[in-house]
Parts: structure tokens; C-alpha cells; sequence
């Protein structure tokens, strides 16, 4: 039965595609209450002191709990619990909580909140960049659990949580979301978090449509209350009516028949019908997503993201930690290519092991390469970690990401070179030939790239910070986020710029963006004679399917055709029409909106 309230749309962020319908399960209800009151005398604050530290102890100790009670299929997952683990102890954190409770005699529930949100500063100005948003929804995952055991309270236990409910929270931790179980869950809504949270990563691999960042989710949803959750399109509709439950019960059929029924072949090559041969690879962040990037037929990764052993640490990760998880990454995927980008992160996003720098403009300033080669050891420990790793199978690739000139090229080059002859004078095995690789993701290096074409092994394009440099804008901010287009005609002719320059260097060229994860862009990439398309592991049975079902030769003159027009708008009704056209079926599973969030449908909803 429907329940009688009133139907509300509410939206959030698209996390995981597919479509839920069922019951609301609250797991909790927006954030505890925290009490506020002043410490008077040395006891009182000793006691509080005590209060706050054995508060600490006993979330590490469920946290160690929880590690030791993951069902076998998921414990690699154990390792993001080890993150919240360190968190805890993280001075910022950790100290920060003592200082206040000792000197503004602030009782202990204020004090760690106080303390997050000082920690929190350190992220100001970076609401443009999602994966630092998913880091501090980790760190307030901390302080929420340490909050609440002050109180003496816990966390809703998952065991509760009833046959076939979609889950409803303020945020899932990495410990709340590794003991998902997908027959029990058949969704997820949490009011933070962003496509590369732990809570995204989890119903990704277990296939849950999940929405995150719905403002006041659960405020507004009750327990027991009917929704629908899109999660492609971040739209949840709370007791929604007979038509609207009509529509979405027939999208949720006709999308898990058609997925089912590419997913059979996701294995197959990504080869066009005219026999033109292109990669489909996978971006990840975490080894456990090396089964869904399998499942879904990725044949190699070609981006995997090293920040998460960086972010919210106490001090930096030592080269053992970092080999055993390049050797472990390259071993499970061997023989397949793992490509491995150095460390991608601004200074103003490290924690207390790096120097606070006074940046007013972080995306523009120390950060990934440039970091890299300021602080060399950091760099040095990430290649020593990646060469020894290479011996393994011989398919890892190194990457480096925001490159700029042949600087710093040359620079990486020599630091790389001293490193191989320091492993080859200790006599430890290596990769000899280990690919050495550049993201083009700057104008810049686009202006460059017939050079840097000269000086590296692959190239990779980055195509989410090449449109924000490239058109200078911040997809984020939502008075210019409608200029955020892929298809604007200056990207595309700097991505023609940059494929031209390697190929006639006579090295491949990927796309590893979001771009690439689009069906709607497949005939576009492949008419600029990508090499290489790499995304999101769920997205590649359907961009591998639309790969297998184009022509080569169809594709190129389409592009040459649209790099002669003028306007996005121009670009995007061309695009859809030729998909519309050539893929009526994908078209006809995700109408009326299947072109999604891209510049062109937020127009026609808008009405521009």
C-alpha cells in the first residue's frame, strides 16, 4: 500500500544508476543534539578528558569489530575502516578535541565538534572539487561516531533493517556501507557525500541504485513512506502517485531487461562494426573495485587514482604500504594494463603531515605534479613503490597528471631515471620498460603536446579539468555551471589537437573524463579516433555495446562535419539526433531523459 501523504520530488546526486522503488528505512535522522556547557575546576576537566579518550578507544574498538565481521566478499573493504581508524587519532582531530576541553574547558560532544570543523577549514575553497567533498564526509563520519558514543548512543544497526527497504540517512560511513547487502538493500539516499564516497564505491560494486547529496533527505522522508529512487538522475519522489509509480515501476523493467541483456556481452571486445579496435578500461579509486570493473568487462584500468592512501592520514604512507597495493592492483589484473597517476592533489587537501600553504586560489596552485615535484619525496616514494610493483607482471603504466610544459617533464624524467638506477644498483627487479605517461587536462600542455608527444609513452586526457581551464569556469558553482560543455567546440578541437599531436608521435591517446563514460559522446570520441575510453566500471557494458555498434568510418565523417560548427547547442542537437537515429533502443530505455545532466538537457528543463 501507498501511504496516504502527499507526493514530494526531492534531488540529490546521481551515484549509482537504476531504479529502486519500495519502503523508507530511517538508519538515522539528521545529526545528534550537542549539549553545551562550561567545565569549572581541574577535575571536571580531567574526568571530561578521560570521557573524550575512552569515547575514542571504543570507536576504534567497533570499528575493529566491524573489520573482523566482514563477510568474505568484502574484506578488502577493511582497509577504509583502517582510514577511520587513523582519522581518529589524527591530532587535528584527536589533539585539537583535548586543547579545547583543557583551555576553553568546553565539554567534550562541543569540543570534537569544534575540532571537525577546524579540521574541516583546511578544504575552504574547494567546493569545485568533488573528491575532496567525499574526504571530508569521511572525517565527519569520525566525528559523528565519537559524538554519539559521548552521548551514549550508537548507531542504527543495519541487522535491523528489513527485507527489500531503501535506506535513508544523513550519511552511510564506510563501516555502515560495507554490510550492505544488496538483497536487503534496494536503494540508498544520504543527505552529503559525492560520486566518489565510500557509500557510491559500495553500491556501485553491489549494483544499488543510490542518490547522495539530497539535502534534508531525511527530514523529509518518514519511516515506512513509498519512494522511488533514479539513481542516474538524483531525482527521489516521496508516496509518489499511481501514474508516477506506473512509470517508473515500467523504466525500472525495461532498464534492469536492457542492462541484463548488454551485460552478456560486456566481455566482447570493444571492437566497431567496420573492425576498428578501441580500449574500454575502468577508473578506480579502491583495489575493491577491481570486481565490478571485471564483471563489467573492463580490459585493463586505465586510471587508478592514488589519493585515497594520502587523504585524512596522521603522517604520509610509507613505500611498503604503497607496493603492496600496486603489486596486489597489478596482480589481480594481470594481464591486463594498470595505469597508476602519481599523486593528484593540492597542498591545501593534505593533512598534518604537509605544510599549510596560504593559497587564495588551490586550483591554480600546488597541486599534483607540481606538488609532487616540490615535495620529491613524496614523488620518489610513489615511483619506488610503482617500479618495484611493475615486476610483478610487467603492466603497469605510470602517469602523471595536470602537466603543463616540457619543465616539468623533464624534471619527472630525471627523478624517474634516478630511481630506476638506485633499484637496478640494489639489485631489485623492475619493469625496464615500464610506460611512462601524461594527462593533458591544461591548454597549455594541448599548445605543447606535439612536444610532450616526443617525451612520454601514452598520453591520457582529463577531460573534466580541460573544459573547466578551458572555458574557465567552475562546474560547481551554479550561477555558470550551464557553461560546463563537453561538447563545446573549443574542447573538441583541443581534444583533435591533442590526439593529432600523438598519433602522429606515433603514441595512443585515452580519454579518461567523464566524457568517456557517456553513451551520448561515444560517436564524438570515436570520430575523434580515441584510442582508448576509461570510466566508471557500470558504465562500460553500455558504452562497449554503442562502441561495437558504430562505424568507424560513419563516426569520422560526423565529426568532421560538427568541428565545422559553431555553437555547443548546435553540437549537442546533432549528437542526440545521430543517437536518437543509430540507437533507438538505448535512446527509447532512458527517455525522456536520457541525455541526462549534460548542458543540453538542463537548457530544455530550464527552458532556455
Amino acid at each position: 500500500m501507498i501511504n496516504d501523504r502527499s507526493s514530494l520530488t526531492i534531488r540529490g546526486i546521481g551515484a549509482a544508476p537504476g531504479i529502486a522503488i519500495g519502503k523508507a528505512f530511517l538508519l538515522e535522522r539528521g545529526q545528534i543534539p550537542v549539549p553545551r556547557y562550561r567545565l569549572f575546576g581541574e577535575q571536571s576537566v580531567a574526568e571530561e578528558c578521560k570521557r573524550f579518550e575512552a569515547a575514542v578507544k571504543e570507536a576504534e574498538a567497533d570499528l575493529e569489530t566491524i573489520k573482523k565481521s566482514i563477510r568474505s566478499e568484502f574484506s578488502d573493504h577493511a582497509r577504509l575502516l583502517e582510514v577511520q581508524q587513523m582519522i581518529l587519532r589524527d591530532p587535528s582531530i584527536y589533539d585539537e578535541s583535548l586543547r579545547y576541553i583543557r583551555e576553553e574547558r568546553t565539554n567534550a560532544q562541543l569540543a570534537v565538534i569544534k575540532a571537525l570543523r577546524k579540521a574541516k577549514e583546511l578544504f575552504s575553497g574547494l567546493s569545485n572539487d568533488e573528491y575532496a567533498k567525499s574526504r571530508i564526509a569521511d572525517v565527519d563520519a569520525v566525528g559523528d561516531r565519537v559524538v554519539r558514543i559521548l552521548a551514549g548512543q550508537s548507531r542504527s544497526d543495519l541487522d535491523h533493517l528489513r527485507e527489500g527497504a531503501v535506506i535513508i540517512a544523513h550519511d552511510l560511513s564506510p563501516a555502515d556501507a560495507i554490510q550492505l547487502q544488496a538483497g536487503r538493500t534496494l536503494g540508498i539516499v544520504t543527505e552529503i557525500g559525492g560520486s566518489f564516497s565510500h557509500t557510491s564505491i559500495v553500491a556501485r560494486s553491489l549494483g544499488i541504485p543510490a542518490v547522495t547529496g539530497a539535502e534534508h533527505a531525511a527530514r523529509l522522508i518518514a519511516e515506512n513512506d513509498f519512494i522511488i529512487v533514479d539513481g542516474r538522475t538524483g531525482v527521489i519522489i516521496i508516496n509518489p502517485g499511481e501514474t508516477e509509480l506506473e512509470f517508473y515501476a515500467n523504466r525500472q523493467d525495461e532498464i534492469q531487461t536492457y542492462l541484463k541483456q548488454i551485460s552478456r556481452h560486456s566481455h566482447l571486445p570493444a571492437q566497431t562494426s567496420d573492425g576498428h579496435r578501441v580500449g574500454a578500461e575502468a577508473n578506480i579509486e579502491a583495489i575493491e573495485e577491481i570486481v565490478a570493473a571485471k564483471d563489467n568487462g573492463a580490459e585493463g584500468i586505465g586510471l587508478y587514482r592514488t589519493e585515497f592512501f594520502f587523504m585524512n592520514r596522521v603522517e604520509l604512507p610509507d613505500e611498503e604500504s604503497l607496493y603492496r597495493d600496486y603489486h596486489d592492483l597489478a596482480e589481480l589484473m594481470a594481464p591486463s594494463p594498470v595505469t597508476i597517476r602519481t599523486l593528484d592533489l593540492g597542498a591545501d587537501k593534505l593533512t598534518s603531515w604537509c605544510p599549510t600553504l596560504e593559497e587564495p586560489n588551490p586550483a591554480l596552485g600546488l597541486r599534483s605534479i607540481r606538488l609532487c615535484l616540490h615535495y620529491k619525496e613524496i614523488f620518489k616514494t610513489q615511483l619506488r613503490a610503482m617500479l618495484r610493483a611493475s615486476a610483478v607482471a610487467g603492466n603497469i603504466r605510470l602517469m602523471l597528471p595536470l602537466i603543463s610544459g616540457m619543465g616539468e617533464i623533464f624534471e619527472a624524467r630525471k627523478i624517474f631515471r634516478e630511481i630506476q638506477a638506485e633499484l637496478t644498483k640494489k639489485r631489485i627487479p623492475f619493469d625496464k620498460n615500464m610506460p611512462f605517461g601524461a594527462m593533458i587536462e591544461l591548454p597549455s600542455a594541448v599548445a605543447m603536446a606535439d612536444l610532450i608527444a616526443q617525451e612520454v609513452d601514452f598520453f591520457s586526457i582529463g577531460t573534466n579539468d580541460l573544459i573547466q581551464y578551458s572555458i574557465g569556469i567552475d562546474r560547481s558553482n551554479e550561477h555558470v555551471a550551464y557553461l560546463y560543455e563537453p561538447l563545446h567546440p573549443g574542447v573538441l578541437r583541443f581534444i583533435k589537437q591533442t590526439v593529432d599531436a600523438a598519433h602522429d608521435a606515433g603514441i595512443p591517446v585515452a580519454v579518461c573524463g567523464e566524457m568517456a563514460g557517456e553513451p551520448l559522446y561515444v560517436p564524438i570520441l570515436l570520430g575523434l579516433k580515441i584510442n582508448s575510453f576509461s570510466m566508471n566500471p557500470v558504465a562500460l557494458p553500455r558504452v562497449k555495446n554503442l562502441i561495437r555498434r558504430s562505424s568507424m568510418k560513419e563516426c569520422c565523417r560526423f565529426v568532421e562535419k560538427v568541428l565545422r560548427m559553431r555553437t555547443a547547442s548546435e553540437i549537442e542537437e546533432a549528437v542526440s539526433k545521430m543517437v536518437m537515429k543509430k540507437f533507438p533502443e538505448e535512446f527509447h530505455v532512458f527517455d525522456p531523459n536520457w541525455i541526462g545532466n549534460t548542458p543540453l538537457a538542463a537548457k530544455k528543463k530550464s527552458g532556455s
